[in-house]
């Protein structure tokens, strides 16, 4: 009986209590309008509510650890639940102050394991949680999400596990979807009068989850997720692979320490399109940092691969050599830009050691540093892998500020475990880290701050040479890949097309819409290392672009969703300081919208308003700069053109 009251008082002390484990309670969020129910049969299965309007059907999960199958049978011994309402404070963000407020439900059962669920006023998740010796094998995950109709899927169908993650999102109702042509996350699935996301948080040691519906779900809409297995045999690295081809995977999923919680399942519940624009549960599901990141200095990059080191009337020839590099960093200095990407082509690509003959990195860092600019290189993965511990040392000693890294284009438990490993170690070196060719974030970024950027996503590279990017995918990607975390999606083509015009040039190279769909970007697409795509020499023809360009941050202190609908537009407010910007991005159909100003304080203000020009539809760098006084009281009246947008500025 003592024992009893000791371990009874030790939970209670932590902020948990203990309850009866007859009948597993419901949980709910904090503002009461999202329930999660629980049924114990063959196994553990839970249903989800909002509004006493059934979203998710009772689903099944399981755990398979040493062919232990975990859920199974196995008794709920207690039921501990814990509330939390406090305030994550980032190192950076697109909010200064995250609200952090939920309440959770720890089911523990008798084979020492137990499930946590948490609910939050914007979604759910859960996880598994182990206490086993030593380090296990994990055979396979149960996750099936039984939607309670065959609503609207919006999902990025990849169809296999070695991809870039950059296909064009696909509309279709749930049971359309093929087995074969499963899809990563984040995907949303619409439920008429709300929105539903599917995502993971916390991702590590541990392989990414996809999702496919099955063909024996009998015509029911399930969808069910599905784990790259262990690569057990890898094509060998040569002078020719930039990925490297997994050719045999094992029986298993990962093989990890048997006394771990594993990633959160997250399920987001959007009452309003625009509610998706700016949800940060991922970030909040994440780790904490795990070192002091306060030397970590996002910025805007100067990048010079997607122009072609394309420069015109400079007195030099323009290309991958020092005079390029000089001029870019004047570039950058001249107009406040913190950053200069040094891209494919400045070393050997498989000996990062080995600099290109004519390229003197530590001298373009010297020269970068009297100049407030800061260098950053270029990598492909397997070689900053296998050269890890030596190139890491020897870019701190050049001064470097960071790598980008790309073409890893997987997400199996050997690729999870690089991105965390190398973050790790760069942090030791105070290198930043970008992610291209990558699977997308969730939440490491956090833990690891020094990560600042994941591409994962159909960008701007893709009008170099192929079918561009529509401005309905850049409006999609705003609610559903933005869910995962930041992104790299490269945005600030000066050269612009109206419908109908757009040609390939892999030199001069333009965009899918109009040049204020560009700008709004800035504003719309969080990127904490925000890159301005397009060669110096053609934002020198813009005075008024290059100011704003100079000045639009890229973390924020405060973020508003304003007004939107998926595959449509999307308008968001973000403020730093005392600064508020509006970004807007739109589809083909040209629209007026209203712009409610309630957010700003009180008094006038002075706005500067990038638009699209009357002309925009017809050719897509026609733009207008209005300047007027505006008031909280007043709502703004502007036309996105086809394939527009906007960028606006209130001081």
């Amino acid at each position: 009986m003592k024992l009893s009251k000791i371990l009874l008082s030790l939970i209670l002390l932590c902020s948990f209590s203990l309850l009866q484990a007859a009948d597993i309670q419901s949980l709910r969020s904090p503002d009461g309008r999202i329930t999660v129910t629980f049924r114990q049969t063959d196994k553990l299965y839970y249903a989800v509510n909002y509004n006493d309007q059934n979203i998710l059907w009772y689903s099944p999960l399981s755990l398979t650890v040493n062919n232990q199958k975990l859920g199974f049978q196995d008794e709920v011994i207690s039921q501990l639940t814990r509330s939390n309402s406090s305030v994550i404070k980032p190192y950076w963000w697109f909010r200064s102050e995250i609200p952090d407020e939920y309440n959770e439900l720890e089911l523990v059962f008798g084979g020492k394991y137990s499930v946590i669920f948490r609910a939050y006023n914007d979604g759910i998740a859960y996880r598994w949680k182990t206490d086993f010796r030593g380090n296990v094998k994990v055979q396979g995950e149960e996750v099936e999400y039984r939607f309670p109709k065959n609503f609207q899927l919006i999902s990025h169908q990849v169809g296999d596990f070695q991809t870039s993650y950059e296909k064009n999102y696909t509309k279709a109702p749930i049971q359309s979807l093929k087995e074969k042509d499963f899809t990563s996350v984040p995907i949303v699935v619409d439920e008429e009068n709300l929105k539903v996301a599917v995502t993971e948080a916390d991702l590590y040691d541990y392989p990414g989850i996809y999702l496919t519906h099955y063909d024996n779900n009998n015509g029911r809409p399930y969808l069910n997720g599905i784990f790259p297995a262990y690569p057990e045999k890898v094509e060998k690295a040569d002078h020719g692979s930039f990925n490297l081809k997994v050719l045999e995977r094992a029986d298993y999923l990962a093989q990890t320490s048997g006394t771990r919680e594993f990633p959160w399942r997250v399920l987001i519940v959007a009452p309003e399109d625009k509610d998706l624009a700016a949800n940060d549960i991922v970030y909040r599901l994440a780790r904490r940092a795990q070192f002091d990141a306060s030397w970590v200095k996002p910025g805007k990059v100067s990048w010079e691969w997607w122009n072609d080191w394309n420069l015109e009337g400079v007195t030099f020839r323009a290309g991958i050599n020092m005079d390029t590099y000089r001029y870019y960093i004047d570039f950058a200095a001249r107009h406040h830009i913190e950053y200069v990407l040094m891209d494919e082509g400045w070393s050997d690509q498989f000996d990062i050691l080995l600099p290109k003959p004519g390229i003197d990195v530590p001298e373009l860092v010297k020269y970068g540093r009297k100049r407030g600019v800061k260098i950053l290189l270029w990598t492909v993965w397997h070689t900053i892998d296998r050269q890890m511990n030596e190139a890491l040392a020897l870019f701190e000693k050049w001064g470097v500020a960071g790598v980008k890294v790309d073409f890893i284009d997987r997400d199996d438990q050997i690729a999870i475990n690089f991105y965390e490993r190398l973050a790790a170690e760069a942090a030791k070196h105070h290198l930043l880290v970008d992610y291209h060719g990558c699977s997308k974030p969730t939440g490491l970024e956090r833990t690891y701050p020094n990560m600042l950027n994941f591409e994962s996503v159909r960008g701007n590279e893709y009008n170099k040479f192929t079918t561009p990017d529509t401005p309905e995918h850049n409006v999609d990607i705003t609610y559903i890949r933005m869910l995962a975390g930041p992104m790299d999606y490269t945005p600030g083509a000066m050269r612009n097309a109206a419908k109908g015009q757009f040609f390939t040039s892999y030199s001069m190279p333009m965009s899918y819409g109009t040049r204020c769909q560009q700008l709004g970007m800035y504003i719309c697409y969080f990127a904490p290392l925000q890159m301005l795509c397009d060669a110096p020499t053609e934002y020198e023809k813009y005075a008024d672009i290059l100011k704003f360009l100079s000045e639009v941050p890229v973390t924020w202190d405060e973020t508003i969703p304003l007004d939107g609908k998926l595959g449509e537009f999307v308008v968001l407010a973000r403020k730093k300081g005392n600064t508020w910007y509006i970004g807007a991005l739109n589809n083909w159909t040209e629209r007026t919208i209203r712009i409610d100003l309630s957010f700003i304080s009180e008094g006038q203000h002075q706005a500067q308003m990038f638009v699209d020009g009357m002309n925009a539809d017809r050719r897509g760098d026609d733009y207008m700069v209005i300047s007027q006084r505006v008031n909280n009281s007043t709502p703004l009246e502007i036309t996105l053109k086809p394939g527009g947008g906007a960028a606006i500025r209130i001081d």
